[in-house]
């Protein structure tokens, strides 16, 4: 079983790049924003909750996440292997995951980040912004902010993994077929 966290701020294309390397490589592609998606439209015990906490403008605790992750896990018994995009997003997230996937003798073999220069992203979230409606992707300073938020929140899940010898950096500039060729040659190695 091959477990990858894809890794990078917003805006790098991981989301893209997660739907090509889960076709390539027979993974489950595991996005949080769908998880919650499909708890709350379901409306489930952890949809319910997770929505009490959005609707009070709060962050979803990572209790809740992980037990929907651990649902979705558990609901695909026989995958090759996961590529988890968008989580985790802080070291406490990382531990959790590590401790849900070593119930099941499973680890992260490897997080790979996608390289993008600031400008770039910021280009790309305003494009995306015009097809997708998304606000947040709309108005440049709050792309900066959550560039910024990124920086400082999320990034040193990076580190966690790399001081363990499973990061890997990826040059996220390019077309896609080109990132995509350097993501098949990482995960190939793993």
């Amino acid at each position: 079983m091959t477990n990858i966290i894809l890794f990078g701020p917003p805006g790098s294309g991981k989301g893209t790049q997660a739907k090509f390397l889960a076709e390539r490589f027979g993974l489950l592609h595991v996005s949080t924003g769908d998880l919650f998606r499909y708890e709350m439209g379901n409306n489930t015990p952890l949809g319910q909750e997770a929505k009490s906490y959005i609707e009070k403008g709060e962050l979803v605790p990572d209790s809740v996440t992980i037990g929907m992750l651990k649902n979705k896990l558990d609901a695909n018994p026989d995958v090759k292997g996961v590529i988890f995009d968008g989580f985790p997003r802080t070291i406490a997230q990382a531990a959790a995951l590590d401790e849900l996937l070593a119930a099941s003798s499973a680890e992260v073999d490897g997080i790979i980040s996608l390289e993008v220069e600031e400008a770039e992203i910021v280009q790309r979230l305003l494009l995306r912004g015009k097809d997708s409606g998304r606000a947040d992707d709309q108005d440049e300073s709050i792309i900066r902010n959550r560039i910024s938020v990124y920086h400082k929140e999320t990034a040193p899940v990076f580190n966690f993994y790399d001081a363990k010898g499973k990061g890997h950096k990826i040059d996220g500039m390019g077309t896609i077929e080109d990132i995509a060729a350097r993501l098949n040659t990482t995960v190939s190695a793993l």
